[in-house]
């Protein structure tokens, strides 16, 4: 499963620049509509496009590696059964 790191950067944006940075901020900023943000941030397993993660990339200044990470998915229990 791919995991979105979208609220640690913004955290980590804030703290750096002593302010707190919104969703509408980045909305505003890299032309992401604010539903699409809040998905990445919440919604488990959300597709987005390559689109929306250079400009993720671009506003927080970062490599990929560090907007999205790879983890993987939990054994099923049924299959531990055999």
């Amino acid at each position: 499963m791919i995991r979105f790191r979208l609220k640690e950067l913004m955290a980590d944006k804030g703290f750096k620049e002593e302010r707190r940075i919104t969703m509408d901020e980045v909305s505003k900023e890299t032309g992401i509509h604010r539903t699409t943000l809040s998905k990445i941030a919440n919604q488990r397993g959300y597709v987005t496009n390559t689109n929306v993660l250079d400009q993720l990339c671009t506003y927080f200044g970062v490599p990929i590696g560090e907007v999205a990470e790879h983890l993987p998915e939990p054994a099923d229990e049924s299959d531990s059964s055999r």
